[in-house]
């Protein structure tokens, strides 16, 4: 399907670096950027600051000043305005929240040519999720804090890959599990959870991957856990992950860590540097000089009632950079990985990925019940896979962005 935009209200000539105009090279800039696919977003106006053209050793480099994270940009060109056929001008790129050069060869000659951005409909994102953009970050305690020992600074570069809005909450859990138990899923653990839209809890890890497959299946998508060849149903054998099927997973921790710091670095949480209770839920405390709750070891007050546990309802606090909610507090969250070390420079590191055996998988976010140190997003927690349930512990979802 081809992106509908809206056309700039005028058009301009525009220089090259050393001062010569273009030779009647046009642009077209645009202030409203609809795509008409099914679950992609809008180009808001006022997100896309005008960009910059510039013509560099043979290219025709095209700016966009600063690109929003996790948006796909397409560049397409038109001959005329005059009902002409606008053409991609090379594949789709990811924003990360900075400048973005779109490169193309600069074809001398041309006496006039139109230039728009688009969104790709092919890239739209699954409802529920949002598209985290490929490329390298500072994994680990870069705010500097002393007491991370098992998190030192690394760059770590992840694929592209879609994260879970919101944890998954009972209800969804409780809707997969119904469908699972029909289905060869026999074993799924009923799980708790404090209201139907508050995230599931008191599961193990390993029924959080069956779920994934028993969802996958359900919703016709190729299921990423096996054991011995054959899709994870049940038991809690260790499972080999199918990286390149389309399916629901768990994030990887380095994929949670780039995901919950929103595109943001050198942060202690994905918001800045001291917590709230006005941004998460988790347990406040006097002790630490980045909590700044007001609170003396105290619960979240709003979430109080009705007993244990006092989680929140997901959502119930503002996103990060990257539409995720609930990446510090409310519930730990399971990741694939075993707990392990970091390795600098790694590419889409998987933490002991095809190991028969492990220690400990990966938490990360912290709870309801956790400090704000817990909270921070370089800490590091492990939950064994298999014997462990908590009133604290749940889990997102993840796919592969590339079927």
């Amino acid at each position: 399907m081809t992106p509908r935009l809206k056309p700039y209200d005028r058009l301009r000539d525009l220089k090259t670096q050393d001062g010569h105009r273009l030779g009647g090279l046009l642009v077209g800039l645009f202030e409203a950027l609809t795509v008409l696919a099914t679950g992609a977003e809008p180009i808001a106006p006022g997100e896309l600051v005008a960009p910059k053209l510039e013509i560099v050793g043979g290219n025709l480099n095209f700016t966009v000043q600063p690109s929003v994270a996790g948006r796909s940009y397409l560049l397409q060109y038109a001959d005329t305005l005059q009902g002409g056929a606008w053409q991609d001008l090379g594949g789709v790129v990811i924003g990360d929240g900075n400048n973005l050069v779109i490169t193309t060869p600069y074809t001398a000659g041309v006496p006039r040519r139109f230039y728009r951005l688009a969104l790709d409909a092919a890239a739209a994102v699954p409802e529920g999720f949002s598209l985290i953009p490929a490329g390298a970050f500072m994994m680990g305690r870069t705010i500097g804090d002393t007491n991370l020992s098992d998190a030192p600074p690394v760059r770590v570069t992840v694929s592209a890959f879609f994260m879970g809005k919101y944890e998954v909450t009972k209800a969804l859990w409780d809707e997969v599990r119904a469908w699972g138990s029909d289905n060869g899923y026999t074993d799924l653990i009923l799980g708790g959870g404090k209201a139907s839209n508050h995230p599931v809890q008191t599961i193990t890890w390993s029924d959080s991957v069956k779920w994934c497959n028993a969802r996958s299946q359900r919703d016709g998508l190729t299921p990423v856990y096996t054991v011995s060849g054959v899709v994870m149903k049940t038991g809690t054998l260790t499972p080999t992950a199918n990286w390149s099927a389309n399916g629901y997973r768990l994030p990887t921790e380095a994929e949670w860590e780039k995901a919950a710091r929103g595109g943001q670095g050198g942060l202690r949480f994905p918001w800045g540097d001291t917590i709230s209770h006005s941004q998460a839920n988790y347990f406040a405390s006097s002790i630490y000089i980045y909590d700044s709750s007001g609170a003396v070891d105290n619960y979240h007050p709003s979430y109080m009632a009705g007993g244990l546990p006092y989680t929140s309802p997901t959502g119930s606090f503002a996103a990060n950079g990257y539409g995720l909610y609930d990446m510090a507090g409310n519930v730990w969250e399971f990741c694939w990985d075993w707990k392990g070390t970091y390795v600098s420079e790694a590419i889409d590191p998987r933490g002991g990925d095809g190991s028969i055996s492990g220690a400990v998988r990966v938490m990360r976010g912290g709870s309801w019940t956790s400090n704000a140190a817990a909270c921070r997003a370089a800490r590091r927690d492990g939950i064994q896979p298999i014997n462990l349930e908590n009133n604290s512990f749940g889990f997102r979802l993840a796919r592969s962005s590339v079927p």
